[in-house]
């Protein structure tokens, strides 16, 4: 299990998306109607998150192609999965706040 990154919470429900040397990646902002919408570092729109219906969150491309989803964990953690539902990796609550991720 590597670590590939860490998020952390910006102002006005914005999550800023960190590589693991630190470098700035992307951010998710708060869609209109709920979910987040995902950005790249060149703040192009690169998809949408939106909530599931028995928790979590269904990700999905800037087509609206079905990329994965992420199931609540333990402990606070979130589970990645895959459009196939392979788990892909998981992200534990850092200790200043944020998340921290990690491959599987």
């Amino acid at each position: 299990m590597s670590k590939k990154g860490y998020s952390r919470p910006g102002l006005f429900g914005t999550i800023n998306h960190y590589d693991a040397n630190g470098k700035k990646v992307g951010e998710s902002r708060p869609g209109f109607f709920g979910g987040m919408n995902n950005f790249d570092a060149n703040d192009k729109k690169i998809g949408h998150s939106s909530p599931s219906f028995f928790g979590g969150m269904n990700h999905y491309d800037n087509n609206g192609q079905k990329v994965g989803e992420s199931r609540p964990g333990i402990f606070g953690g979130v589970n990645y999965y895959d459009k196939k539902g392979h788990k892909k990796g998981h992200s534990n609550p850092g200790f200043f706040g944020g998340f921290n991720h990690y491959d599987d």
